[in-house]
């Protein structure tokens, strides 16, 4: 029988307006993620939060010991809900994430989180090739306009186009409401 967990990814307050990195849409994307949450919560599956702090004082956002790099207070953890703390973009990389999930007999995620482009990729690649079953919950994740070659790229079409490569080969992608919708 199938195992769940949900892998909330870097749901932190540099990522929201007042933050050092805000995303396009991360209140929105956040409240979506506090409606998965407690729905695991009422169900008594796994939770696992993720937070990232890198590991120079000189990093854009998530310095050390910083409110920015605290957990946003619309997903704190609650009980023996663990944090595991990340200094890379892949939250398995020297992390105790794996050990995690195979203590409970986990076989399924579910992730939500930011950024769809960087950390939220790599946690869906990486959890895939480790053979977990994933979904990803497009809008419970949230990123931010990038630039390359001098041409700026919307943050919807970043989101899109993660969201795209993603549901090709490593994950379903679904809404909140298809995710909580009665089976």
């Amino acid at each position: 029988m199938a195992k769940q967990a949900l892998i909330l990814i870097d749901i932190q307050n540099d990522y929201f307006p007042q933050g050092k990195w805000p995303l396009d849409g991360v209140d929105a994307a956040a409240d979506k993620a506090a409606q998965v949450l407690q729905a695991f919560r009422q169900a008594g599956d796994a939770v696992i939060h993720v937070r990232h702090e890198f590991t120079s004082e000189d990093a854009p956002f998530f310095t050390p010991g910083s409110e920015g790099a605290h957990l946003h207070s619309k997903v704190l953890n609650e009980g023996n809900e663990p944090v595991v703390l990340k200094h890379f973009v892949n939250a398995f990389r020297e992390t105790n994430l794996r050990a995690l999930l195979e203590q409970r007999s986990i076989t399924d995620l579910v992730v939500v989180g930011s950024m769809s482009h960087m950390c939220i990729d790599a946690v869906v690649r990486a959890s895939a090739d480790l053979g977990y079953k994933v979904t990803l919950i497009h809008d419970a994740c949230a990123t931010r306009d990038l630039e390359f070659k001098g041409k700026v790229i919307p943050a919807a079409q970043v989101h899109d186009a993660y969201m795209a490569s993603l549901a090709f080969g490593y994950a379903t992608v679904v809404s909140t409401d298809e995710f909580l919708a009665p089976v």
